[in-house]
Formats: structure tokens, sequence, C-alpha cells
């Protein structure tokens, strides 16, 4: 399933205060949120009577309890809060590899887990970026490729 493709603005005056105030927060909540930040929307793709939601802070809680931005509607209709949520308890079990993923939202999410949210745009930079260093790591291997950059001796008379 693809991932929603809705951004908003963050507020950020009532972001701060939240993150100020949250138990398990941020020491310094001006380093997490700058005033003009976007989010986009983390959920599966989904109808307009779902919130949109975007993960703010991983509360340093052992509740499991998080913030998040969740909002509707766009422009001037748009209606948001921000909101401390457990975390969703589904977890995907791969047995083959014996690997266990857990969902990375809130508990009674709308839609599809995380695990089964595909993020196209994600996925693509992340694709460009993994070709990028493997076209630089292989630059460095070639032969004749320096094995130190040529510095000027600056000590010479």
């Amino acid at each position: 399933m693809l991932q929603c493709t809705a951004v908003t603005q963050v507020p950020y005056a009532e972001t701060l205060l939240a993150l100020a105030t949250m138990e398990g927060g941020p020491v310094h909540p001006p380093d997490v949120v700058e005033p003009e930040d976007f989010v986009l929307c983390e959920l599966a793709d989904h109808d307009e009577s779902a919130e949109h939601a975007a993960h703010l802070w991983t509360a340093d809680t052992p509740d499991d309890r998080d913030l998040w931005f969740l909002w509707s509607g766009t422009g001037a209709h748009r209606v948001h809060r921000l909101d401390t949520l457990r975390l969703c308890p589904a977890v995907l079990r791969e047995l083959a590899t014996r690997t266990v993923t857990t969902c990375a939202y809130f508990d009674h999410h709308s839609g599809a887990h995380s695990f089964s949210v595909t993020d196209p745009l994600g996925d693509l930079i992340a694709d460009h970026v993994h070709s990028e260093v493997r076209r630089l790591v292989s630059e460095d291997d070639a032969p004749g490729a320096p094995d130190a950059p040529d510095v000027p001796d600056t000590d010479a008379p």
C-alpha cells in the first residue's frame, strides 16, 4: 500500500509547548522543530474521513507514548491536534529470516501498518543515495586513484 501524500505546516508555538511539557520530551525543543517546518502524513493512503498523522517525537518513557501531529482538512479548513499516543502493538514476524518488525504508528491508527506501507519517493531517494555511494567507492578503488590528496608543502623556505 502506498503512503499518503498529504503535507501541512506544523504550528510552531503549539508544537514547542507540546514538546516542552510532554513527559520524556526533548531537553531543548527548538532543536526539534523549526518555525517553517512541514510534515508529511506517514500513514497509508486513506480517504478524507481519517486524520493525517506525522510522528514528531519519541518519548523517553516506559509507557511507549510518542508525540504525534494529527490533522484533517486543508487551508482555512484545517483542523489539527498534537497528542501523545501509545505505539501500535502490531508486529510482523518473518519466520524465514527470524526478523520482527514493529509497526511505527500509534495504536488504533487507520489503514495498514507501517511495515505494509511503501514510500516510492523515499525509495527513489534511497536508491539514488546508494548508487552515488557505490560510484564514489568504486572511484576510490579504481587503478591510478590517488591514495592521498596532494597537499602543498607550506613549511618549505
